[in-house]
């Protein structure tokens, strides 16, 4: 089992290749770890997985059952977004928030500070000559902000719905 990263300091916005290898590499347990949960053959699953997430690996790639199964038991948001980021949009896991005033005043100092960082980007926006990590940077904390909204939604319709059951019962 190697233990060495094949990606230090590696950022938020990867690759789909990079993000295969970080969601394998970050399951609980390791690439070794999903290749079992995948049910993979003990004698070879491991080896064999490993060489598919190999970020450097040009010719192997994981098939389509197996990339669903590492999108299943990783749930890696890294992942999801590099799935999503050639199509354009937005991907959202329904996680509810307690949609208290604590919830909104965190949402609010959140925004502000993805605010703060939108406005560090102006050097783009000046001369309106934008750089591809300037782009991915900005696309990466807007669909964080979308997320984050969308879990005080949930929040706010589930406490709706179980407030409606009190008072129908």
């Amino acid at each position: 089992m190697s233990r060495l990263d094949l990606l230090p300091g590696a950022g938020p916005v990867l690759s789909l290749r990079h993000a295969l290898y970080r969601a394998g590499r970050d399951h609980r347990g390791g690439i070794g770890a999903l290749a079992t949960d995948m049910l993979l053959d003990p004698a070879t699953g491991y080896d064999t997985l490993q060489k598919k997430l190999n970020p450097t690996e040009e010719r192997r790639w994981p098939n389509p059952d197996e990339l669903e199964d590492i999108i299943r038991l990783t749930q890696d948001p890294r992942l999801l977004d590099a799935l999503n980021r050639p199509a354009g949009v937005v991907w959202f896991k329904p996680m509810a928030v307690t949609a208290t005033n604590d919830a909104l005043e965190a949402l609010a100092k959140m925004m502000q500070r993805q605010a703060e960082f939108v406005g560090s980007l102006h050097d783009g926006g000046a001369d309106n000559r934008w750089k591809p990590d300037e782009v991915d940077a900005l696309r990466h904390t807007g669909h964080q902000v979308i997320r984050k909204i969308l879990g005080i939604i949930a929040g706010a319709e589930q406490a709706m719905l179980a407030g409606e059951d009190r008072h129908d019962g």
